[in-house]
């Protein structure tokens, strides 16, 4: 039997918690009165029972959540939990159109999700650049790179920038191949995502699937990023260890056959 993710403070009231499926972490952003934002809470049944009933016993209270991008695996919830559970526009509406084809991955995956509360979303204001909720400080950061929608969140208080499905030490640069432009779109956010740690000056990065990592890291893996981009632009093949795991490798050849198109 797989052991249950477990929260563990990783920077000022924010908690991160890591799945058995694919070194996914739900973040948990919590106020001094107990008030909680989830950001991609995941992934299977038993996990989120865990997740939920651990909140409970710390006197926590979800009132609120966040999905960084419409994938399957970061629109799931808890009936536990309570209070809109923000996303993009762009997002939401993705989300919509894909929404039977990605219930039925979440039950080849991890059987046993409700559906009644998949993919729920609520799309934020398009003026919107703070997540609206009674807690900490979160700034929204919009950018078109991995998924349609996709936006990462700062948390000036902590210092911690929340990226999604970007700056892994575990995953290559992932590109949304039915973009019109995915090679532009990543280079863009990567620049995005960099001003935004500056301006806020992030020390801790939190991926949605990986490891968390210090500012030294984030350096590590934007600069590591852009080299497997500059690769795939130049036509060269990527000296790029995480290219060892198989599914990646297989994502990278998706990649050179989109561009060649």
């Amino acid at each position: 039997m797989t052991a249950a993710p477990t929260f563990t403070q990783v920077a000022p009231g924010t908690w991160t918690a890591t799945a058995n499926i694919w070194t996914s972490l739900t973040t948990a952003v919590i106020s001094p009165d107990g008030a909680c934002l989830l950001v991609d809470p995941g992934i299977s049944v038993a996990e989120l029972d865990a997740l939920a009933q651990e909140a409970a016993e710390r006197g926590w209270r979800v009132t609120a959540g966040f999905s960084t991008h419409p994938h399957w695996d970061h629109v799931l919830w808890h009936a536990a939990w309570d209070g809109p559970r923000w996303a993009t526009a762009e997002a939401v509406e993705s989300q919509e159109r894909t929404r039977d084809a990605d219930v039925a991955k979440a039950a080849a995956t991890t059987p046993g999700h409700d559906p009644a509360l998949f993919g729920r979303l609520t799309a934020l204001p398009p003026e919107a650049d703070e997540i609206p909720w009674d807690g900490p400080q979160a700034v929204v950061v919009r950018h078109r790179a991995h998924a349609p929608g996709h936006a990462a969140l700062v948390l000036p208080h902590a210092a911690t920038l929340l990226a999604g499905d970007m700056l892994s030490d575990l995953e290559i640069p992932l590109l949304d191949t039915d973009a019109a432009d995915p090679l532009g779109d990543y280079w863009a956010a990567l620049d995005t995502l960099e001003r935004a740690a500056a301006d806020h000056r992030v020390n801790t990065v939190i991926p949605g699937h990986g490891h968390v990592g210090d500012s030294a890291e984030l350096a590590r893996r934007i600069a590591a990023d852009r080299r497997y981009l500059d690769a795939l632009e130049q036509g060269r093949e990527p000296d790029d260890d995480r290219l060892r795991t198989p599914w990646l490798a297989e994502e990278h050849r998706a990649h050179l056959a989109r561009l060649r198109r």
